[in-house]
């Protein structure tokens, strides 16, 4: 929260504290919906209430919608039935749906009650779907045209629809069953002559997702065709709604998000921030995960127990343990970084696994062969000993090689097992990466000392 927002929630408080609704009901008709949201973020809960209240209905809808699910859900349930109809009157179709589905159904069911018939039923058919889906963020609020209609007849149309529309930058044409056929600008609708035909202006080869298509497919087609709208369409090509744009935001919010915490194994359920929550949920999210690392990282320490009589013999052998670790772990997270985001954003397709990895793995050759003249050469001056020098550059080469075909093999195979690739995350590659580059360094350590010494 920036300082001329601190500065206006002060004035909120006391101004609540005083009764001055009149002035604070002019102070927030001033504010954008989003800061609005911030403001009620900060603010008590019979705060907050007292100030939804002096919102006119749009205002406040705006800036619920800004705010998450748990909080637009505890501020409706605790409005009076009156205020809460005008708030979901003014609701887009799709925020309601989502945050009905975040209430308990009794309170689901109250609030559908207060809403007209034809948005109640615009609602459940939305509900119906599953929320990561086009149906599940898709609006069923739209502007569409019959191809026999004219230029004028659009604009005449979008006159009367625009206000309840989610945007009215597109005009879609449907056929008397509904069937999404074209599709229309509002420049191009805007320059056509008045009594043009929708059917000679429109352009047919629409852009489209499917109803169950996943919410990341939507979101690349709409940033592939530099979209604002996307309509949605059933089997049989009936148009059921429209992505907008600012939900396309929402979910690659979301999906980065996702991937950001499943790469550092944390669980969905700890996403949200939550400073004045208990611990435990965190601690049985994040403890199955960290167990198993460290039962699997017992086989890195089996690896270097194995090796502990040529250690005893060359003691230099064990300041380079860190290095190749850690080495071989950074390698490998940088190549899953760059595969994982390929997968996520469609960049990199199915045939082209074995060019990516054998990429990975010529990058890994120059840069291994890089560290390792540069490591060894430190290592034999430092130890006053060609032979560790030889075997310290030979090892962080090979390993870097390997780490760096790990890294992006990896999050593919887990694809290819029908998980999401962002659980191939940085611990779990540098667990993997810490066995293998012990069982190359010592490897390498022992033929190469057993053949000198």
């Amino acid at each position: 929260m920036n300082q001329e927002l601190i500065g206006i929630l002060d004035q909120t408080i006391v101004m609540l504290q005083q009764h001055r609704e009149d002035e604070l009901r002019t102070l927030l008709d001033e504010l954008h919906p989003a800061d609005l949201a911030e403001l009620l973020e900060e603010l008590e809960d019979e705060q907050r209430a007292a100030v939804v209240q002096l919102m006119s209905g749009p205002t406040a809808a705006e800036a619920i919608a800004e705010l998450e699910l748990e909080e637009q859900a505890a501020i409706v349930t605790a409005l009076p039935p009156e205020k809460a109809k005008a708030i979901l009157d003014e609701m887009s179709a799709d925020d309601a749906a989502d945050l009905f589905a975040e209430l308990e159904p009794e309170d689901a069911g109250s609030l559908l009650q207060l809403m007209t018939q034809e948005d109640a039923t615009d609602v459940r058919e939305l509900m119906t779907f599953p929320e990561d889906t086009a149906g599940g963020i898709m609006t069923t609020e739209f502007v569409a045209i019959g191809a026999q209609r004219t230029a004028a007849d659009a604009i005449d149309e979008l006159r009367r629809a625009a206000p309840s529309a989610e945007t009215a930058y597109y005009v879609y044409v449907v056929d008397e069953q509904g069937r999404l056929v074209g599709v229309l600008s509002l420049r191009e609708l805007i320059v056509a002559q008045p009594d043009a035909e929708i059917r000679s202006i429109m352009r047919t080869n629409v852009v489209s997702v499917h109803v169950n298509d996943d919410q990341e497919e939507v979101a690349r087609t709409v940033q592939k065709y530099n979209l604002l709208a996307v309509p949605v369409v059933d089997d049989q090509d009936v148009l059921r709604g429209i992505v907008t744009v600012d939900d396309v935001i929402d979910v690659l919010e979301e999906e980065a998000t996702e991937d950001i915490f499943r790469a550092g194994g944390v669980s969905d359920a700890e996403q949200q921030l939550d400073l004045e929550g208990p611990i435990w949920p965190a601690i049985r999210a994040r403890l199955p995960w960290l167990l198993g690392l460290l039962f699997l990282s017992l086989v890195s320490g089996k690896v270097i127990e194995g090796f502990t009589p040529l250690m005893d013999r060359v003691t230099a052998l064990a300041i380079f343990i860190t290095t190749m670790a850690g080495g071989a772990g950074n390698a490998a997270t940088q190549a899953l970084t760059v595969v994982v985001r390929g997968l996520a954003t469609g960049e990199m397709e199915r045939d082209q696994v074995g060019r990516v990895v054998w990429r990975e793995a010529r990058i890994g050759i120059v840069i291994g062969a890089i560290c390792g003249l540069v490591l060894g050469v430190t290592a034999m001056v430092w130890n006053h000993s060609p032979w560790i020098g030889l075997i310290v550059g030979l090892s962080i080469a090979i390993n870097l090689m390997l780490a760096k075909a790990a890294g992006s093999l990896v999050p593919v195979i887990i694809q290819r097992l029908g998980l999401d690739p962002a659980v191939a995350s940085g611990p779990f590659i540098a667990t993997i990466t810490d066995t293998t580059s012990m069982l190359v360094y010592f490897s390498i350590a022992a033929l190469i000392l057993g053949a000198v010494l």
